[in-house]
C-alpha cells in the first residue's frame, strides 16, 4: 500500500528520497536538524507581513546511521535516541540548535517560479539565504516522562503574536486536525494539563465543562460572548494581520507540477556517490516486496529524477528477484 500511494503521487518523490537516504535514520535526536517545513507568516510591529520558513540546525553536527545499523539498533536498543539525549542533558553537555529563517516578501511570492506554499518543495537557499536569528538549548530533563512528555500537546495553531499561518493548504488542515487529535488522545480539557498551560498567566476564555476539568471552571464567569459581565475580549494587538486575496478558488492537481527538478538537485549535487548507493539500496530493499506493476511505476518516477537513479534501482530490484527465486 505504501508504494502504491507513493508511486501515484509523484509529489512525494522529494520527501521519500530524503527519508530513504541515510538522513532518514539520524544517530539520535542530537544529530538531526528540525524543519518547520510549512511556510508561515511573520508580522512586524507595523503590521507588515512576510512569508518565512523555520530551520533548526543542530550545533552537534549531522550524524546518521546506515540501514543495517538502524535496523539492528531498533531491535537491540529501541530507547537509544532518547537515552542519548537524556544522558547528554544530565551530564551538562546541553545540545543546542541554531534557529535560522528564510524570508520571502509577498511581492516575491507572486512572481516565484512555483507555489511557495508547496510543502513538497524547498526555497532555494541561493535565492533565499538562511538568516540566523536565535538558538535553542535543551538544558533540563523532564522529572516525569508521562506527565511532561507523553501528555504534551504540540500544535501549529499554538502561535505567538507576530507569527501567523500562510495559505499553505497542508498547514491550514493541521491547524484543525492537531487540536482534534489532542482532544481524542488526552481529553476535552487537555489544555488544563500543566505541561500544556501558560507558565505564568491565568487563562480567561469561554471554554467550559467537559470531562477531567481540573480548574475552578472559571467560576461564575459567563460562558458566552458578547456579554455584559466583564468577560474576556480579544486584544486588538494580537489579531491576525490583514491580507489581500485574489484569484480563482478551485481544486488544483499538484501532480501535474514539476515534482522532480529539486529531487534531481538532491541526487546530483547534495548526495555523495556512496550516499546515492545507500539511497538506491534502501529503496530497493523496501520496494522489492511490492507488486511488479507498482515497482515499475515507482521506478518510472525515480527515472524522471535522473536516468541513473532509475537504472540502478531496476538493476538492484532484479537482483532481489533472482535471489528470491533461488
Amino acid at each position: 500500500m505504501f508504494w502504491d500511494f507513493i508511486s501515484l503521487r509523484p509529489e512525494t518523490t522529494h520527501q521519500v528520497s530524503f527519508l530513504f537516504s541515510d538522513r532518514g535514520t539520524p544517530d539520535g535526536y542530537r544529530h538531526m536538524n528540525g524543519y518547520g517545513s510549512h511556510t508561515f507568516k511573520m508580522v512586524n510591529k507595523d503590521d507588515q507581513p512576510v512569508y518565512c520558513k523555520f530551520h533548526f540546525k543542530t550545533d552537534q553536527g549531522i550524524k546518521n546511521m546506515n540501514a543495517e545499523q538502524a535496523a539492528q539498533m531498533s531491535a537491540d536498543d529501541p530507547d537509544y535516541s532518547i537515552r542519548d539525549l537524556y544522558n547528554a542533558i544530565a551530564s551538562g553537555n546541553f545540545p543546542s540548535w541554531t534557529l535560522k529563517i528564510q524570508v520571502m516578501t509577498f511581492e516575491q511570492a507572486e512572481k516565484f517560479e512555483f507555489n511557495p506554499f508547496d510543502l513538497t518543495k524547498i526555497w532555494p537557499q541561493k535565492d533565499y539565504p538562511l538568516i540566523p536569528v536565535g538558538r535553542m538549548v535543551l538544558n533540563l530533563n523532564p522529572k516525569n516522562y508521562f506527565a511532561e512528555v507523553e501528555q504534551i500537546a504540540f500544535s501549529p495553531s499554538h502561535m505567538i503574536p507576530g507569527i501567523e499561518a500562510s495559505p499553505d493548504k497542508m498547514l491550514q488542515g493541521r491547524l484543525f486536525s492537531y487540536p482534534d487529535t489532542h482532544r481524542h488522545r488526552l481529553g476535552t480539557n487537555y489544555l488544563q494539563i500543566p505541561v500544556n498551560c501558560p507558565f505564568a498567566a491565568k487563562v480567561r476564555n469561554y471554554i467550559r465543562d467537559g470531562p477531567a476539568c481540573v480548574t475552578d471552571n472559571q467560576g461564575g464567569a459567563p460562558n458566552y460572548f458578547p456579554n455584559s459581565f466583564n468577560g474576556p475580549t480579544d486584544n486588538p494587538k494580537n489579531c491576525i494581520s490583514t491580507a489581500n486575496v485574489t484569484g480563482d478558488v478551485k481544486r488544483y492537481d499538484t501532480a501535474n507540477e514539476d515534482n522532480f527538478a529539486q529531487v534531481e538537485t538532491f541526487w546530483s549535487k547534495v548526495l555523495s556517490p556512496s550516499e546515492r548507493t545507500a539511497l538506491v539500496s534502501n529503496i530497493a530493499g523496501h520496494l522489492k516486496d511490492a507488486s511488479d506493476f507498482i515497482q515499475k511505476r515507482t521506478v518510472d518516477n525515480f527515472s524522471k529524477v535522473h536516468p541513473d537513479f532509475g537504472k540502478r534501482l531496476t538493476e538492484l530490484l532484479e537482483k532481489h528477484k533472482q535471489k528470491a527465486n533461488l
